[in-house]
């Protein structure tokens, strides 16, 4: 099968969230099976290097409001030896903020406009084609509007993916996410329990309606992990490398990120939080609860950065329990992943939560998840008291401070019973969150939405 996939973001190349890491490695785990993936993308500023070094350049003529436009596409290679095409524009694209520019709007339909003429243009032309968010939804209804009276593009099949159903595009007039959701052959989302939730009110952002139409054809299928990226066996980021065999020999990353951050040894667990600084992200219920971690010797670390007001209630946190609290408000990688390998406790109190792949790390690396129940949380974190040989972390329900923190005091108290605290690590990092799954799943979403066109995909 042929499949171009259509991203605003692609790791290495740019990388704002996890959008990127799922457009890097779910083509990744498709080519290994034995496809024909590509991927498209904006060339922005972090991607100029490896534009310039491509020995592998074409222009293409691309009609844009006033007058066409010449681009320059190169052909990279991209994670597990993916081709990548990074679409250049001195106008539009080559700079370094991926989102938030005043005319994202014109930059994301210009994209599309690409795209179109790639299919028209090139030799090489996709059987599925598949888009990713409110920046790429317009192919949606651009691909059948076109396909009328251009014979190539009518067996392309198209399949649309929600990240975050809150992001709709900056233009509260043109909601190209909903244009998306009726016109793509299938519609996915990114944890089976995130496509119920945005059947309901309370998490279908007005859109719960035209999603219900959708019936059969909107799926939801958990984001996978690249877990040759994501090994603490590995990781050059992590000081003290392990797996799954000699989980105890992880407990000296306790002390190296406690030695890094300046925190001082106590008899509680390190909880953590990598994420945005957004209400989104329960980061006020952690920020309310933190008395409760000191009075258990506890210790809070957060790395990220995003709302002003949440980075001052850290910091006064910080200046207030200086033993207990620390912010890092950046973007750092590699703190991120000895985070992961040398915290206890993964708070992930999200308000919702499409999928999350902060849990999946956390696991990965052996550190015990502490979640709300929702989205991608409810799928991949198994409750203790609910699976007690099997359990995988902690999970609460109601969005308040209270249950978080009743969660955060059960998880103390299996801190300190060994046995039960190692079981925990051992689920968790046993369990198999990579692609390999996930990328058998789209594989179903491809032929669904082929056979809705009437082709008949070759098996």
């Amino acid at each position: 099968m042929r499949i171009l996939f259509a991203s605003a973001e692609v790791d290495p190349f740019a990388k704002v969230g996890g959008l990127a890491d799922v457009a890097a490695s779910l083509p990744q785990r498709l080519k290994e099976i034995g496809h024909d993936v590509r991927v498209v993308t904006p060339c922005h500023a972090s991607g100029k290097a490896a534009h310039a070094a491509s020995r592998q350049h074409r222009l293409l003529t691309v009609q844009s409001p006033g007058k066409p436009r010449d681009v320059d596409i190169a052909t990279v290679e991209g994670i597990g030896g993916v081709p990548v095409e990074l679409v250049a524009d001195e106008h539009y694209f080559l700079r370094p903020n991926v989102y938030g520019e005043p005319d994202d709007l014109l930059r994301y339909q210009f994209f599309c406009r690409v795209i179109i003429e790639m299919l028209r243009a090139d030799e090489w032309v996709p059987d599925i084609l598949h888009l990713n968010d409110w920046h790429t939804a317009p192919l949606a209804f651009g691909l059948r509007n076109q396909a009328w009276s251009n014979p190539r593009l009518r067996g392309v099949a198209s399949v649309f993916t929600i990240h975050n159903l809150r992001y709709r595009g900056p233009d509260e007039l043109n909601d190209f996410l909903a244009q998306a959701i009726y016109y793509a052959d299938v519609v996915t989302t990114v944890s089976p329990t995130y496509a119920r939730e945005i059947l309901t009110r309370e998490y279908g952002e007005g859109l719960e309606a035209l999603l219900g139409l959708r019936g059969n054809a909107l799926l939801g299928i958990l984001n996978g992990l690249n877990y040759d990226l994501f090994n603490p066996r590995t990781d050059p980021h992590v000081r003290h490398h392990y797996d799954l065999a000699t989980v105890e020999q992880r407990w000296p990353n306790r002390d190296a990120l406690r030695e890094e951050l300046g925190l001082p040894k106590t008899d509680g667990p390190i909880a953590a939080m990598v994420t945005r600084l957004t209400e989104q992200k329960g980061v006020d219920l952690a920020i309310q609860i933190v008395p409760e971690m000191v009075l258990a010797g506890g210790q809070f670390v957060v790395l990220g950065d995003g709302d002003a007001w949440l980075k001052e209630e850290l910091r006064r946190l910080a200046a207030e329990y200086p033993d207990h609290v620390r912010l890092a408000p950046r973007h750092d990688p590699g703190l991120a992943q000895r985070i992961y390998a040398g915290c206890d406790l993964f708070l992930m109190p999200s308000r919702y939560e499409p999928c999350g792949l902060g849990q999946l790390i956390a696991m990965r690396y052996g550190a015990v998840p502490v979640g709300r129940r929702t989205g991608g949380l409810a799928d991949t974190i198994l409750d203790l008291d609910e699976h007690p040989e099997t359990g995988t972390g902690f999970l609460f329900d109601e969005f308040s401070q209270f249950a978080l923190a009743s969660a955060y005091e059960r998880a103390v108290r299996a801190f300190r019973e060994p046995e039960t605290w190692l079981r925990l690590q051992r689920n968790g990092m046993s369990r198999d969150y990579s692609w390999r799954a996930s990328a058998t799943y789209y594989i179903e979403a491809y032929t669904q939405a082929l056979r809705a066109r009437g082709i008949v995909p070759l098996e």
